[in-house]
């Protein structure tokens, strides 16, 4: 057995084509045992026709899959040490809650003690054991996630894999089920491998994310490397909410560049070892932008625009200021208290700010 610090899972130069299409193009991943790792993209990109192969539901057109050292790639769904828990959860409408995490159990022969013990362990560990005896229609959608879950876990694989586990649920019942999702997994200690495309599950959830488009994968690395440093202008406009401004390379030093922009010069406080007058993009995530009516002082990247749209929501409110060269451009502000409402309307002339170490400077 591997320890944590190695590739527990390793896909070497993975290849899937369906005839002439190109579905996964040469992915090569390291996931860590006991790590719980996102694959995250939009409908098409191809991260659940790997996570397919990695299950064994679809074979690879060339390349490895190395779990623990071993390559599974050519073995059969069953032999591999491995449990998928589908969208859908897939229960037994006409078993009980215990029948329904047992059934792999069954199915493989195990003593009926051990049956009776391992289900027990699991109804204790997803916190359902008062409803063993109820059917699937009789929970709520989070119980049957668990439940499904559960039967996951029962059989002790060395590798779960998710396939958008949250999907079916609304969305206050989702972002309470991932800390619970989480917890479970961590305290097994399976290693996890889950498909999504939504990014804030990816982020609450996952200790890594790769990111895929078009097949490939576009960047790896933890939710705050992927949010504070996208790798490419994909990931940036991808992961969030984010602006960006277009321009050339100006001034390049150890400590500080500037780009020129339409907006005007902005100013970023390390240096990028390129060639003067390269094109590039910075990248301004809303929530490091100010926004107010008069100017600040001391602050090195100020321009102005006119407020086109404003939206609330709630603990937060988001600003659409078109800036003198035409750009829309996002703006979030806290609303920290109930009664203090903005002095910022529509068609307002605004100034928009931000500091040196908040822009992303982007080549690609």
């Amino acid at each position: 057995m591997q320890n944590s610090g190695e590739g527990y899972l390793v896909t070497e130069k993975v290849v899937k084509r369906f005839d002439e299409a190109l579905a996964v193009d040469d992915v090569s991943l390291s996931i860590k045992q006991g790590e719980i790792f996102a694959l995250l993209g939009s409908s098409g990109c191809g991260k659940s026709t790997l996570l397919r192969m990695l299950a064994g539901f679809e074979k690879p057109t060339s390349g490895r899959i190395l779990l623990g050292g071993e390559d599974v790639a050519k073995l059969p769904p069953y032999e591999r040490p491995i449990n998928m828990m589908f969208q859908s959860y897939a229960l037994f409408p006409h078993l009980d809650i215990a029948e329904n995490i047992a059934f792999g159990l069954k199915r493989e022969g195990l003593p009926k003690a051990e049956i009776k013990q391992r289900v027990g362990e699991m109804l204790d560990l997803v916190q359902l054991m008062p409803y063993a005896k109820r059917k699937p229609h009789q929970l709520s959608g989070g119980q049957q996630q668990r439940v499904a879950l559960a039967r996951s876990l029962a059989k002790k694989p060395q590798l779960l894999l998710l396939d958008e586990p949250l999907g079916a649920l609304d969305k206050k019942l989702r972002e309470q089920t991932q800390f619970e999702l989480v917890n479970i997994i961590e305290k097994v200690g399976v290693t996890c491998v889950m498909v999504t495309h939504d990014q804030e599950e990816a982020m609450t959830m996952a200790s890594r994310i790769a990111v895929m488009s078009k097949g490939r994968v576009q960047q790896v690395g933890s939710p705050e490397e992927v949010y504070e440093h996208p790798a490419n202008r994909f990931i940036a406009d991808f992961i969030g909410n984010v602006t960006l401004f277009e321009g050339r390379l100006t001034k390049d030093e150890p400590g500080h560049c500037a780009v020129t922009t339409g907006i005007g010069e902005i100013q970023v406080g390390h240096g990028v070892s390129g060639t003067l007058n390269m094109p590039m993009a910075i990248a301004v995530r809303p929530e490091k932008i100010e926004i107010g009516k008069t100017r600040p002082e001391g602050c090195p990247n100020v321009f102005t625009g006119k407020v086109k749209e404003i939206a609330y929501f709630g603990s937060f409110s988001m600003y659409i200021v078109i800036a003198t060269d035409g750009t829309r451009v996002k703006i979030t502000e806290s609303n920290i208290s109930r009664h203090e409402l903005s002095a910022i309307t529509w068609d307002d002339n605004v100034f928009f700010w931000w500091g040196e170490d908040a822009g992303i400077v982007l080549r690609d």
